[in-house]
């Protein structure tokens, strides 16, 4: 048995086709069904079903090649860390972001994590944060910024900062002469959320779990922007990351943004990376990046509207 072939066994079972495998791991289509079937041989048992539709692991395979998996990114491990013996900043970094994230917080940290470490580029992933946990541990991502609560084995979590959530009405929607809103004030409102798997749609549920009127299932909604313009057409309300209700933003759509006057009513932002990560350096860039960054971006208002022209050039509203 050799890493080899055990790279072969873990390229087949992603691209359940021995031609993309093969050029995956820049061999010729006949070595890598022979080096397969070799192991196949030597373990005794059957990894793959072969059929004209493709191959598929057995149900014994798909435990091997797991294991398999493991032990690349062992090996893995132990390249990196003669690699960071020379220059943790020297290679991409692989970040996942929640997509509440990415879009507010992306366009600032990248060319500042670019000026802090320049050869370092960020190869940024944005997904759910279940999707990202797996990424993350199958070695596809080195870092993720979520929001808490997470927890998983063997990884590192680092709050970074919190960010208050605020809702979202029309300009002309009674509500929007509040200075703050509480929970008995959207009780009964029509509250718009983001789709299941969204950690920010369980976030607003448990914030509002007490009200007698607990929102009902609406339309699916993978995103903020489409939350925003839902709002603006005069859907319902809505929960939001303070970075998504800029005033530029809600002035465009005849928006307005109002502080929540309810407890817990914020997330905390923070750091994931596996523990086994030998790349500290490139941690603590990303860490202090972020938090500068956020600290920036953060920083506007959500007070009742003033004479600020829309940056997006919108007029006739």
């Amino acid at each position: 048995m050799t890493l080899t072939e055990l790279r072969y066994i873990v390229e087949l079972a992603d691209t359940r086709h021995v031609g993309r495998a093969a050029q995956r791991c820049n061999v010729s289509q006949p070595n890598l069904s022979v080096s397969v079937k070799k192991l196949e041989e030597a373990l005794g048992v059957v990894l793959f079903e072969r059929t004209k539709s493709g191959v598929h692991p057995t149900p014994l395979g798909l435990g091997i090649i797991a294991q398999a998996r493991r032990v690349l990114q062992s090996m893995e491990g132990i390249q990196q860390l003669a690699d960071a013996g020379r220059d943790q900043l020297g290679d991409p970094l692989r970040l996942g972001v929640i997509y509440t994230v990415a879009p507010y917080l992306l366009p600032q940290l990248i060319p500042f994590v670019q000026q802090q470490a320049p050869v370092m580029p960020l190869v940024v992933q944005e997904d759910v944060t279940a999707h990202l946990g797996q990424q993350l541990r199958d070695g596809t991502l080195d870092a993720m910024l979520v929001s808490l609560p997470f927890a998983q084995a063997d990884v590192v979590v680092q709050a970074l900062y919190d960010e208050p959530l605020v809702a979202i009405l029309p300009q002309a929607h009674p509500l929007a002469a509040r200075v703050t809103i509480d929970a008995m004030a959207l009780a009964g409102q029509p509250l718009l959320l983001l789709a299941d798997g969204h950690c920010l749609r369980a976030q607003v549920l448990a914030l509002l779990s007490e009200l007698a009127s607990v929102p009902s299932p609406g339309a699916c909604i993978n995103s903020l922007e489409t939350l925003r313009y839902m709002v603006a057409a005069g859907q319902g309300l809505a929960i939001v990351p303070r970075s998504a209700a800029t005033p530029s933003v809600c002035l465009a759509n005849r928006l307005v943004a109002r502080p929540l006057d309810i407890p817990g009513a914020e997330r905390t932002l923070a750091l994931a990376w596996r523990a086994s990560f030998p790349r500290h350096k490139a941690i603590d860039v990303l860490r202090r990046s972020i938090q500068a960054c956020s600290g920036a971006y953060w920083r506007f208002t959500t007070e009742p509207d003033s004479a600020e022209q829309s940056l997006l050039g919108v007029q006739g509203y």
